[in-house]
């Protein structure tokens, strides 16, 4: 990769030597990567290695020990969860992160109502915080259209997937972290899951980093893949190539 790449992909998010300890146990040790405008990066590896302890540290949900993550320039180690989506950041979490009394298309308006305008402008704004028609949208590119009036709790667990992954779409995030985006979907929702995230990346244009246990999604979806054990990046590059690795094979096979 040439150095105008390697600083492309700095100048918007930048991962440095993050580590997370607890007490003598290191549940983040040393880990750097980069990931460029518009890149889709899966991040495998088995469990206990580090991986959503990673996304946490990076995220404001705890504090990295040391270490350092820079978004489009700006030193971002350490905000809390709030200010990092108000610069565009937005994220999953392996459990449902849904109103479950609200209906499909009021969880959607609820996810980005905080972002929208002032706090005296969204006083005065429509019940929808003038919102409605990109709920709609979203609720038509997910396919939860014969649903959108439904209490989000009277779902399967597939539909409620699909309802949290809209919500983290809906304020247009520049950067978007999903904690295992396919745990708990049935597998024929899999493929269709697949086509919806490649569909938001070319026409929003945003970055993806993917937690994701489902290798073939992940080799799939992702053009660049992170491998990490105890806490370390084993390695990276190309699907193909992290798969074939020894290394890989051996930590996977040694779980």
């Amino acid at each position: 990769m040439s150095v105008g790449a390697d600083e492309a992909r700095a100048r918007f998010l930048e991962v440095r030597d993050v580590r997370k300890a607890y007490g003598a146990i290191k549940a983040v040790d040393g880990v750097s990567f980069d990931v460029a405008r518009g890149e889709i990066v899966g991040v495998i590896g088995p469990n206990g290695s580090g991986k959503t302890t990673l996304f946490n540290s990076i995220l404001g949900q705890i504090t990295p020990s040391s270490g350092s993550v820079e978004f489009c320039g700006e030193d971002i180690t350490g905000l809390s969860p709030l200010d990092l989506a108000r610069r565009g950041i937005g994220r999953t979490f392996q459990s449902l992160q849904v109103f479950v009394k609200l209906s499909v298309r009021d969880n959607l308006i609820a996810a980005a109502q905080e972002f929208q305008g002032t706090m005296r402008s969204r006083l005065l704004a429509p019940p929808d915080a003038g919102l409605g028609a990109r709920a709609d949208a979203m609720i038509d590119l997910f396919r939860l259209g014969h649903v959108a009036g439904r209490p989000a709790g009277s779902l399967s667990y597939g539909q409620q997937k699909l309802i949290d992954i809209a919500m983290a779409f809906m304020p247009t995030p520049r950067l978007v972290l999903l904690d295992e985006p396919c745990a708990g979907v049935n597998p024929g929702l899999v493929e269709e899951l697949r086509e919806l995230l490649v569909t938001l990346n070319k026409t929003q244009g945003g970055s993806f980093v993917v937690i994701e246990h489902n290798m073939d999604f992940i080799m799939k979806l992702c053009p660049h893949v992170i491998c990490m054990v105890e806490g370390k990046v084993l390695t990276e590059g190309p699907p193909r190539t992290v798969q074939s690795n020894p290394r890989v094979l051996e930590a996977y096979l040694g779980n």
